[in-house]
């Protein structure tokens, strides 16, 4: 009996800091978005376009996702989201995105991806928790610099424009193929339980505290934005 109490006493030990250790990592995953995104935006000339953050349905980021490989290229990583709402942005909704992309790429990259939903179509994909892109959401290389051009078709039926920033350099980037799904652990390591990607996004989830960072850089990218005119 002895025996018994004390193995369920260490799985629970054993569960509680699994548990701490993933609420850790994805609050650092926030934490690393937010610092992302004010990067790219405070860089001159080299942001995400003014009218595309006017634009935007929801805001995406995945901080350094690996990419890697030799001809068949790779990639993986976790990523945070969050949408537009009557009362403004969403809390943050939790994501993996892996695929393939083939091409002369060789050893490992660190790469920072950004995705811009822009209309209510490719929100519903987000919120449907799996989809991939260029198939089930149009997809583009979105427009660089303090304005998108008005020659430029960045914003006529093209669901996600998609942004990386690889050793410095940010540009427009085709991740065409590349599957979204929802991601479970972190969903549960910041809520507590399972609650669904759709009522986050819709904002019928109040903000966390591990979350104020992340949603605080989404607000400044416009002013950032503006500033740089």
């Amino acid at each position: 009996m002895k025996k018994l109490i004390t193995l369920v006493a260490v799985l629970s030990l054993t569960s509680f800091g699994w548990a701490a250790t993933d609420r850790e990592a994805t609050t650092d995953r926030l934490d690393h978005a937010g610092k992302v995104l004010n990067e790219i935006m405070a860089a001159p000339d080299k942001g995400i376009p003014e009218e595309v953050l006017e634009h935007a349905k929801c805001i995406a980021v995945v901080p350094h996702m690996l990419k890697g490989g030799f001809v068949l290229g790779a990639e993986n990583g976790r990523g945070v989201t969050t949408c537009r709402t009557a009362n403004g942005w969403s809390a943050p909704a939790f994501f993996t995105v892996t695929g393939g992309s083939f091409g002369f790429q060789i050893g490992i990259e660190g790469v920072d991806l950004v995705l811009i939903i822009q209309n209510e179509e490719g929100m519903q994909q987000l919120i449907g928790s799996k989809f991939e892109i260029g198939a089930d959401a149009s997809a583009a290389a979105g427009p660089v610099g303090r304005h998108a051009s008005a020659g430029t078709d960045w914003k006529l039926n093209t669901e996600i424009l998609t942004y990386s920033r690889a050793r410095g350099a940010f540009a427009g980037v085709s991740v065409k193929g590349s599957a979204v799904r929802r991601d479970d652990d972190s969903t549960e390591a910041i809520y507590g339980h399972d609650i669904s990607t759709r009522r986050i996004l819709q904002g019928d989830v109040a903000v966390p505290q591990a979350a104020h960072e992340f949603l605080d850089a989404v607000k400044d990218a416009k002013a950032q934005a503006v500033a740089a005119k």
